[in-house]
């Protein structure tokens, strides 16, 4: 017998295929702590307030869009890491499971978001619209927060019957159309402002939809009565299309025929992305290419170039 023996393993560690391997894990890990900690979502808030401004040829004020990223970064973390929503009778996504690991550091994050967004609003001098951004901010607390106790159970704003997607719709459009119109002193109910809000109320209403076939059998399991569970998914994806129809026909006067025409990409992908949506898709499915389609709205408002 040989005084040494070698026996070479399977995959040696400076292998390339393993290098590969190892790349695409932290590849993996980075998108899932960018989709999952709603930082890609804060994003597309900021995109769309920014799209607003390019409407009106005004650049975004950079402590304005820290501050609704902050906020929509608190909001939507605080939001995930409610106790009572881990214990409702649901099967863990890849998405939930994620959650549920960094809870500790979803719920810092979202307190760094929160001192980061009080203290710019306090700074820059948004006391005299408390109440106007209050009210958003009690929607989206009180959105998943149990408010009333329906027979023997706690419901929130989300598990009124059909409610959701519109409240998701209103908020959204509120502080990405009417903020940026306060900020430039535009009256909110003149024409022009009515018309970008009602076209950013449809199509955040349309994509809405989509989360709502995502989340059919724990809306189910839940009690909570969403369109896909009332009328079934298919009537919803063409209530979705319907709503994205009329946000795309809500187009200013004068836009040039080359700029309706890439105006109309995005709403082109968000109605593949509608017609294609499905419970079982993938996580990616709905954290990176639907959210992902409201930045693509800002890219193309900033290639047309107001």
């Amino acid at each position: 017998m040989p005084l040494f023996s070698f026996k070479p393993s399977i995959v040696p560690p400076t292998a390339p295929g393993n290098a590969t391997g190892a790349w695409v894990n932290a590849l993996r890990r980075c998108t899932d702590a960018v989709l999952y900690s709603s930082t890609w979502l804060a994003l597309a808030a900021l995109a769309l307030t920014w799209a607003t401004f390019l409407f009106w040829r005004v650049d975004i004020p950079v402590r304005l869009a820290l501050m609704i990223f902050a906020a929509t970064l608190f909001l939507y973390n605080i939001d995930s890491v409610l106790p009572y929503k881990h214990g409702q009778p649901v099967v863990l996504s890849g998405r939930k499971r994620w959650m549920l690991e960094h809870r500790r550091e979803l719920l810092a994050l979202a307190l760094a978001a929160l001192a980061i967004s009080g203290l710019l609003f306090f700074l820059d001098g948004w006391q005299h619209l408390t109440l106007f951004l209050g009210h958003l901010a009690a929607i989206s607390l009180l959105y998943s927060l149990p408010i009333a106790k329906v027979r023997g159970r706690w419901r929130a704003l989300r598990d009124l019957p059909l409610l959701k997607v519109f409240l998701i719709a209103y908020v959204w459009a509120a502080i990405t159309v009417w903020v940026p119109a306060l900020y430039l002193a535009k009256p909110l109910f003149s024409s022009m402002v009515l018309m970008l809000f009602a076209r950013r109320f449809f199509f955040i209403l349309a994509l809405a939809f989509v989360f709502d076939i995502r989340d059919y059998t724990k809306d189910r399991l839940t009690g909570t009565h969403t369109f896909p569970g009332v009328f079934g998914v298919r009537t919803t994806k063409w209530i979705a299309l319907t709503s994205l129809a009329l946000a795309s026909l809500l187009f200013p006067a004068g836009v040039g025929h080359e700029h309706l025409l890439v105006l109309m990409l995005p709403a082109l992908a968000a109605a593949l992305t509608i017609w294609y949506a499905e419970e079982a898709r993938p996580d990616y499915y709905f954290a990176l290419l639907t959210d992902g389609i409201m930045i693509l709205q800002f890219l193309a408002v900033y290639l047309v170039k107001w």
